[in-house]
């Protein structure tokens, strides 16, 4: 069965790009071939040639490790914010609804 091609937003994929572009830079900045930053992600060196990219196929995971390798801040800069911005979105999460049920809009059919 042929896989569904999944369309992303000109936004998406240039936010992927930066980050891609990001991901390379400081690679180069800690002088890392391809193939060393592969053998410390886990992955392989096409892997981490797609993830500079930025494949929108390859693995959220996986960019963010290859980022977090390489010093690059996901959200905060050290993990102290990180672990503080988590607090913070975990007790926003909890005073939201734990399901969002859509009110049912009354018929008109008064004609």
């Amino acid at each position: 069965m042929p896989r569904h091609k999944r369309n992303y937003s000109k936004r998406s994929l240039q936010a992927m790009k930066v980050f891609a572009k990001q991901i390379q830079i400081a690679r180069k900045e800690h002088r890392w071939t391809e193939a060393e930053l592969a053998e410390r992600a886990g992955t392989t060196r096409p892997t981490i040639r797609q993830i500079e990219k930025g494949s929108p196929s390859t693995g959220l995971g996986l960019y963010f490790e290859v980022a977090t390798l390489l010093g690059i801040p996901l959200f905060a800069t050290d993990e102290r914010n990180l672990t503080a911005l988590e607090s913070s979105l975990d007790m926003r999460a909890t005073l939201l609804p734990r399901r969002i049920d859509k009110e049912e809009e009354e018929v008109f059919d008064d004609f």
